[in-house]
């Protein structure tokens, strides 16, 4: 049994300079692109089904392209809303523009949204204090309202029964009305 090195490219033995790389065996100048056949003389190289693959190859033919700058993806690829992004790509369509990236977001229309801006710009908005009502809302008057916004007109305190009366399109508690 013979204990010589072969070249995985052509199966000859190797008897001088000798190129590990992928778990194979290869003469330097054997050692290429299987896409382009360029000798790969750098360090950085990909691997492809096994075999090497310049940098320049891998990227234009298998690296993602990011949605937000049609460039490829040589880093760490973010898959989100059926599209892929580079890291620092993908960030919310509100006004804060900061990536959220590995942070729970929230999608409407097929755009990303940070939880402050999402519920800025979409949630139910109260009438008595008009903001953005997080949580169960009163539904009075034709309108929305926080449970401790829908207050008497008159003595402002919080409404808490099924009855009361309205003045000029505002709540009136029953002992305001008495």
């Amino acid at each position: 049994m013979s204990s010589d090195v072969k070249c995985n490219k052509c199966n000859q033995v190797i008897t001088q300079k000798i190129l590990t790389a992928l778990g194979k065996s290869w003469h330097p100048e054997h050692f290429v692109c299987r896409e382009c056949g360029a000798p790969i003389k750098d360090p950085t190289f990909n691997e492809k089904d096994g075999e090497p693959v310049c940098v320049a190859c891998f990227t234009s033919k298998y690296s993602d392209v990011c949605f937000a700058c049609k460039q490829p993806i040589r880093e760490k690829v973010i898959k989100a809303l059926g599209q892929t992004w580079h890291e620092e790509h993908f960030v919310c369509n509100g006004t804060c523009n900061k990536p959220i990236s590995g942070a729970p977001f929230y999608e409407r229309e097929g755009k990303a949204y940070c939880k402050d801006d999402f519920e800025k710009l979409f949630a139910s908005k109260c009438t008595g204090c008009t903001l953005p009502i997080l949580d169960k809302a009163v539904i009075a008057l034709d309108a929305k309202w926080h449970k401790d916004c829908f207050k008497c007109k008159k003595c402002n305190k919080a409404i808490t029964s099924d009855t009361f009366a309205v003045e000029d399109n505002k709540p009136l508690c029953t002992a305001c009305t008495a």
